[in-house]
């Protein structure tokens, strides 16, 4: 195959880009398919099923299939060959097997999309820069990325696989409410009920606008400096998970009433919130874009969580079969607030 086409860059009389995203409708994928298509690039969306609450862009081709079905896959793609492909489901190193077995020799690029928890938790000093050490003895969703990473260092190592990662922090649209249990927390909220904050509410947090992702990624695509290279995509929005609160709180025209629990209360509680808060929200996380800006120079993210909470708010009030409450988060705050209010 023949040189990268950077997707950032392609003009007038050079071929557009041929992208692959496997998924391309998800929270984070779907501003990126957006920005994407209005860049220019020829992009390809292999998709087992609908969009559901975000309607894939009209210029990109749907290819029907299953990633987790090979034969499918390959019947799907035919001989396309592509600049980069992008795997925005792959979460265990069979997926990733699955897709150099697929896409080796057929994209001058694989992007894998890892997560920003697959570094040092917690870590021992910030902010976290992409060197970081990746170790997180908590949260097995992020050991299964760290493996991932493993397996495609070793594959770009021998075989010289154009391998691009891309760690994500936590990165929200208006469908996502940051907090574990989703609209639960902005339902007890509006009914006046005490809501459950993690620790003493002031570590530090990093929200990432999934638009302002996307301005980081899109211009990574068929970048030649991102091949065997790790990049993180973060704002620069840092607040404390009071201030989060408080946030989604003035968007929804209330004071939040807040109690706060020890993480380690609220593993006991529940293992699964535990999971998440121990091998990841817990700990500050603030980091240094510095590495993806020596390659995107242009990149800022201008978006503060201010408005993300309004856009969050808007689309919930929007539709009221949006407002899922989770009975058991529900009552489990119930019980923490019972037994942690001051």
């Amino acid at each position: 195959m023949g040189r990268l086409t950077n997707a950032a860059t392609y003009g007038r009389g050079m071929d557009a880009p041929r992208v692959l995203f496997i998924g391309g409708s998800g929270i984070i994928s779907s501003a990126c398919s957006r920005l994407a298509v209005e860049r220019g690039i020829d992009l390809y969306l292999l998709k087992r099923g609908t969009s559901g609450p975000r309607p894939v862009p009209e210029e990109a081709t749907v290819l029907r299939a299953d990633i987790r079905d090979p034969a499918s896959v390959k019947e799907a793609i035919g001989d396309l060959e592509f600049d980069a492909v992008v795997d925005w489901v792959a979460f265990t190193p069979q997926h990733v097997r699955t897709d150099i077995e697929l896409f080796r020799g057929r994209t001058r690029q694989y992007v894998f999309i890892s997560s920003a928890s697959a570094y040092q938790t917690p870590p021992a000093r910030m902010p976290v820069v992409e060197s970081t050490p990746l170790r997180n003895p908590f949260w097995r969703y992020s050991r299964d990325k760290i493996a991932c990473e493993d397996l495609l260092v070793a594959a770009y190592r021998d075989e010289g696989l154009p391998i691009t990662i891309v760690r994500p922090s936590h990165t929200y649209d208006r469908t996502l409410v940051p907090f574990d249990g989703g609209w639960t927390m902005m339902a007890r909220m509006r009914q006046g009920k005490e809501i459950v904050v993690h620790g003493d509410g002031t570590s530090l947090w990093t929200l990432t606008h999934h638009e302002d992702f996307a301005k980081g990624f899109v211009p990574l695509l068929g970048h030649p400096r991102t091949i065997g290279e790790a990049f993180h995509i973060t704002s620069d929005d840092v607040l404390t998970w009071n201030q989060i609160a408080e946030a989604l709180g003035a968007a929804l025209g209330v004071e939040p009433r807040i109690v706060h629990v020890p993480s380690d209360a609220i593993a006991a509680a529940d293992p699964e919130w535990g999971a998440a808060l121990l091998g990841d929200k817990a700990h500050s996380l603030v980091f240094d874009n510095a590495k993806l800006r020596s390659v995107v120079p242009d990149f800022v993210a201008t978006i503060p969580f201010e408005r993300g909470a309004r856009e969050i708010v808007a689309w919930h009030d929007a539709d009221p079969a949006r407002q899922v409450v989770d009975e058991r988060y529900d009552t489990l705050m119930d019980r923490l607030v019972t037994a942690w209010r001051v």
